[in-house]
């Protein structure tokens, strides 16, 4: 029995390393276009796999190992571990929006930043720091 880990849209990046992670696959996922999505596998890489791969399908298997699925080949890792990144930063953003500054926080900012930018506002600042 398999189970879906991950479905990457478009092209894939296979990044290979000596140390863990030794493979990591980066691209864009299927479920949501806009977001980034990495899945690095605690395994080396096999030899015959590309350095790009296009529409891969990942999933764990029963025995504990994953497949590579993409429209140009098959490979088995024998991976203890996998770890899936998602960069959420744009939905979390969208449904939350930054809280703007208050006005009094940047007028302060800004006086600083203005005293800062020449050698009496610098003696100012540290003359008020005490």
């Amino acid at each position: 029995m398999s189970e879906r880990l991950a479905t990457f849209r478009g092209a894939v990046s296979c990044t290979r390393a000596r140390d863990v992670p030794g493979l990591t696959l980066s691209g864009t996922a299927a479920e949501a276009p806009d977001e980034p999505t990495a899945l690095a596998f605690s395994a080396a890489a096999p030899a015959d796999l590309p350095p790009t791969l296009q529409d891969a399908l990942v999933e764990r298997l029963g025995d504990g190992g994953y497949r590579i699925a993409s429209t140009s080949g098959e490979w088995r890792l024998p991976a203890s571990a996998a770890h899936l990144h998602r960069d959420v930063a744009a939905g979390f953003y969208r449904a939350i929006p930054p809280r703007p500054a208050p006005w009094s926080k940047r007028a302060f900012w800004r006086v600083v930043l203005v005293l800062a930018g020449s050698r009496a506002g610098l003696a100012t600042l540290r003359w008020l720091r005490r």
